[in-house]
């Protein structure tokens, strides 16, 4: 059989699955949504513009609408009203996240505080030490000064662009400001501005990361393709992930070799505190907490 012959087999059997998945999922309680077609769903219909696509949607089929994306059952909730019962009233069924494949790259989905469920131990270890170590109102407290210095320079930023007449990039703004509060928090240094070579080599990876996170990715629509990686975009994430881990390996041993001496003074940042966690001298969990934590802005700005 030539690979014609076998490509019109695959498509055949494809159209077969969605037929019959279309026949048995009509018994299942989910809410209304727009017709789909076979194999691909209802992706044609969020065209580029995704968010006008599913608000145009949601006036026909309501404030929550089931969309099959490729092979992906996703229920959209469109309204606060809706949220609120989802968010706050049944939030230990919501709760764990739907993980896209390019952050399967280097297990990050096993490690990462985000992908885990909450039922494991170890998602509730990193969340107590997060509450302990970041959200605490003593924490908070102490580090109001640096919230409040990040949104003055915001602010003096936008300023000097309307004085100069520069359109401003209110995301990308807000993504630098968060990002260099968070990177205080953790490391006490700016990543988004700082001239270090060290914050240069983290702005290329997050550019690169980013640019494949703005791409569609096959695996995370057909699930049977995921493992084939036919973009390569787990494939380029692994690299970038892995020169992270070594960005961030050297964070943590020049914080070593700075508290080996005698007249350290301790920044009493995060990662001081990391270090002071016994349980966490596992370098390759801190690195994975670190990674979540300085990238929360990305990922908000994504997902």
């Amino acid at each position: 059989m030539d690979l014609l012959s076998w490509l019109l087999c695959l498509v055949f059997l494809l159209v077969l699955v969605q037929a019959l998945y279309s026949i048995t999922g009509r018994s299942k309680k989910l809410p209304p949504g727009p017709p789909t077609i076979p194999i691909f769903g209802n992706l044609f219909q969020l065209g580029d513009k995704p968010h006008k696509s599913l608000a145009k949607l949601a006036k026909t089929y309501g404030d929550i609408m089931t969309l099959k994306l490729g092979q992906k059952t996703t229920i959209v909730v469109s309204s606060a009203a809706m949220a609120k019962q989802i968010l706050q009233k049944h939030d230990a069924v919501f709760s764990d996240r739907t993980i896209p494949d390019a952050f399967r790259a280097l297990q990050h989905h096993q490690a990462g505080m985000a992908w885990l469920p909450i039922s494991m131990p170890t998602w509730r270890h990193l969340r107590k030490i997060c509450n302990l170590q970041i959200f605490t109102s003593q924490k908070l407290n102490a580090n109001q000064y640096l919230r409040q210095r990040k949104v003055e320079q915001l602010v003096a930023d936008v300023h000097h662009s309307c004085r100069v007449g520069e359109a401003v990039d209110i995301g990308q703004a807000a993504f630098r400001t968060t990002l260099n509060f968070m990177s205080n928090t953790i490391f006490s240094f700016d990543l988004a501005d700082s001239v270090d070579q060290t914050a240069q080599e983290f702005r290329e990876i997050v550019q690169a990361i980013k640019q494949e996170l703005g791409k569609p990715n096959f695996g995370d629509y057909f699930p049977f393709l995921s493992n084939l990686d036919l973009q390569g975009i787990r494939h380029r994430m692994t690299i970038h992930f892995g020169k992270l881990m070594n960005l961030f390996d050297r964070l943590i041993d020049e914080r070593l070799e700075l508290r080996k001496m005698k007249d350290y003074i301790s920044t009493n940042d995060l990662l001081d505190n990391l270090l002071d966690i016994n349980e966490l001298h596992d370098t390759t969990l801190i690195n994975h907490l670190l990674l979540v934590l300085t990238f929360s802005p990305l990922l908000n700005y994504y997902f």
